[in-house]
């Protein structure tokens, strides 16, 4: 097989390669990921928000929406308690003021919409 034809091949394998693992992790309809724009919202009571108030299950409405950060815990910048003393509540007031009047950055922004699970119910917020 002359080089031209085998780095060709190469290509092509690995091109088809790179499209299989795109494919697979692509979120499934209908699994546990965040939903899109065009998704209508889970409606989530204040009374359900507040079940989730722990490090095992840690829900927190922002500006109306509802994330389940109990993942992000560990991976938050600090202390645990810091975070979890919002676990079940309306965290606005956090969000927007993180000390000394400094609010969460555009980046936290994105990264926090991927917990997005749902919005407060109308008649809660």
């Amino acid at each position: 097989m002359s080089r031209l034809a085998y780095t060709a091949f190469v290509a092509f394998v690995s091109s088809l390669l790179t499209l299989l693992v795109v494919w697979a992790l692509m979120p499934t309809p209908g699994t546990d990921a965040p939903p899109t724009d065009d998704t209508p919202l889970r409606q989530i009571t204040l009374e359900e928000l507040a079940e989730h108030d722990s490090r095992e299950s840690c829900w927190k409405a922002i500006e109306g929406r509802v994330y389940d950060v109990t993942d992000y815990i560990p991976e938050h910048p600090t202390s645990e308690r810091v975070i979890l003393r919002w676990c079940g509540r309306e965290s606005t007031e956090a969000w927007n003021d993180k000390g000394g009047g400094r609010p969460h950055s555009p980046s936290a922004r994105a990264e926090l919409e991927q917990y997005l699970i749902g919005e407060l119910d109308d008649e809660d917020s």
